[in-house]
C-alpha cells in the first residue's frame, strides 16, 4: 500500500496550506476535500507535477478531437 501524506503550513495570519505527497491526479482533490470544506474557501490552488501524470494523455485527445472536428 502506497503512503499517503498532507502536510500542512498555519501561517501566523491564519491562512493554511496543504500540500499532498503520495497521490498522483486528481486523488489528491478528494484526499483533502472533506478538510478544505472544514476550514473554508479556498484561495488559490497549486497543482505539482505529479497531479498532471494521469490527466496529460486525456487533454491531449481531446485537444486534437477539437483540432479536427474545426478544421
Amino acid at each position: 500500500m502506497k503512503q499517503q501524506m498532507i502536510k500542512f503550513i498555519i501561517n501566523q495570519d491564519g491562512t493554511v496550506t496543504e500540500e499532498v505527497v503520495g497521490e498522483q491526479g486528481g486523488e489528491c482533490l478528494e484526499l483533502t476535500r472533506s478538510i478544505e470544506d472544514a476550514l473554508g474557501s479556498v484561495v488559490t490552488r497549486e497543482y505539482k507535477p505529479e497531479y498532471y501524470n494521469n490527466v496529460t494523455l486525456q487533454h491531449n485527445q481531446n485537444q486534437d478531437q477539437t483540432q479536427a472536428t474545426t478544421d
